[in-house]
């Protein structure tokens, strides 16, 4: 099988799962393939393993709630002159099984045995617990 891994990222001020697609569709609007993007100062070093079917899982109010594959990565040159990673993404936000997860700077690798399952296509579309009720439930194995 081939050797693959994901990255994890804290979605800052986001609220919802809702609140990071909302925020993704306003932002892509700048890019001409219409992608959403997550821009960061740090290239993967470990970039072949995150293109060979990773995702980037999001943590939104403490808890992982939602992952998007990477498509690839993009070299990008910030207005300061200086080079970063675009990370572009599947506009398709997957929301997984909830897990807390503590506060982190920048993004970290995540194991593919480690990230939450996704749920069911049946439940894609239900409303999003709010954030205490679903990491309290998390907390103690319901969900």
């Amino acid at each position: 099988m081939d050797k693959h891994t994901h990255l994890i990222k804290l979605s800052v001020g986001t609220e919802s799962i809702e609140g990071l697609e909302a925020w993704q569709d306003s932002y892509r609007a700048r890019f001409a393939d219409g992608l959403p993007r997550h821009v960061t100062r740090m290239w993967p070093k470990r970039e072949a393993e995150v293109l060979n079917g990773g995702s980037i899982y999001w943590v939104i109010k403490g808890l992982i709630q939602c992952r998007q594959r990477i498509l690839r990565l993009d070299r990008v040159t910030g207005e300061d002159g200086v080079n970063r990673c675009a990370i572009a993404l599947e506009p398709r936000l997957i929301r997984t099984a909830t897990a807390p997860k503590r506060p982190f700077q920048g993004w970290r690798y995540l194991k593919p045995e480690d990230a939450p399952v996704d749920l069911g296509d049946s439940r894609q579309s239900e409303d999003t617990l709010p954030p205490e009720l679903a990491g309290a439930l998390a907390e103690i194995g319901v969900l």
